[in-house]
């Protein structure tokens, strides 16, 4: 978890998620907001409600992997009440590391109904064929 610069996030454009199981290692939290800010993006916060010093960077995994296909086990399905794939937002978690290097999970991702905005980070069926690590491209810095 990292601390957003707040006067970098966008908080008009937030939506309130909540994980009734929390994440991975953080089960005791359950209400989040997504932030957007377009000067980061493709890159979102998803910002513990209640503390807006703790948050995750997080993205869509089919930008950056766009033949990414995670099989969503059915109890999970069933538990998100997803009647189809469109229903689905993925949320990939960020790991910032030495260098300025990036990895996103997709063992793992988190995935939310978008209508009931209820979500659960998953543990993918196909995990085996995704990594924990998937490196995100390095920005060009000649520009």
């Amino acid at each position: 978890m990292i601390e957003p610069e707040t006067e970098t996030v966008a908080v008009d454009n937030r939506q309130v998620l909540r994980l009734p199981m929390g994440l991975l290692g953080f089960e005791q939290i359950k209400e989040y907001i997504l932030l957007s800010n377009p000067e980061e993006a493709p890159f979102r916060w998803l910002r513990v409600e209640d503390n807006p010093a703790l948050a995750f960077v997080v993205i869509d995994p089919f930008v950056v992997l766009p033949e990414y296909a995670p099989d969503i086990p059915k109890p999970d399905v069933e538990f998100l009440k997803l009647k189809e794939p469109a229903d689905a937002m993925l949320l990939g978690i960020v790991t910032i590391h030495d260098a300025g290097r990036a990895t996103m999970n997709l063992k793992g991702p988190v995935v939310f109904n978008r209508h009931t905005l209820i979500g659960r980070q998953v543990i993918i069926a196909n995990a085996n064929a995704y990594s924990i690590t998937h490196p995100l491209p390095v920005a060009d810095s000649s520009d």
